[in-house]
């Protein structure tokens, strides 16, 4: 529940200028989230708000980037970490990874958010990817190739 709070207070914050943690407050228990002052500040602090002058010249909450920075960093480090080799099968990507590590290096591709990429399966050294058509894998395989900092697999 804590993720799709977060998940909506980010869309909140991305689409309106939300000045105060009351207004926030508010605008989450419209969305059907039960919620205190005292919830909506933990989650400031956890999503990394920070208020910045807006369009209109009031002080609203705001995505620093430095959490998402700091979050995509280590998931790609993950991925780099455990990636051994992939190849495409129609629109499957097979991927190879260190044993012991598809799991985790499944879970970072799945948080990354590749676009065209549906999920993962996972095993112990394994990885499928269901990849939307035949067409996209190219892109997904570029994709990841940029992520890991080689084109030689």
């Amino acid at each position: 529940m804590k993720n799709y709070r977060h998940q909506k207070i980010m869309d909140i914050v991305r689409s309106s200028e939300v000045e105060t943690q009351e207004e926030l407050a508010r605008l989450l228990r419209e969305a059907g989230f039960t919620v205190t002052q005292a919830t909506v500040s933990r989650d400031i602090k956890q999503l990394n708000l920070k208020k910045v002058p807006s369009s209109s010249g009031r002080q609203c909450y705001a995505a620093s980037g430095t959490k998402e920075t700091v979050d995509g960093d280590r998931l790609v480090g993950i991925l780099k970490a455990g990636f051994v080799s992939m190849e495409a099968a129609s629109n499957i990507l097979v991927i190879k990874t260190v044993s012991g590590m598809a799991m985790a290096v499944a879970a970072a591709i799945d948080a990354l958010s590749i676009p065209k990429m549906v999920g993962c399966i996972a095993g112990d050294d394994t990885i499928m990817c269901a990849i939307r058509s035949c067409d996209d894998i190219g892109t997904v395989t570029e994709a990841i190739e940029k992520l890991i900092g080689s084109t030689d697999n």
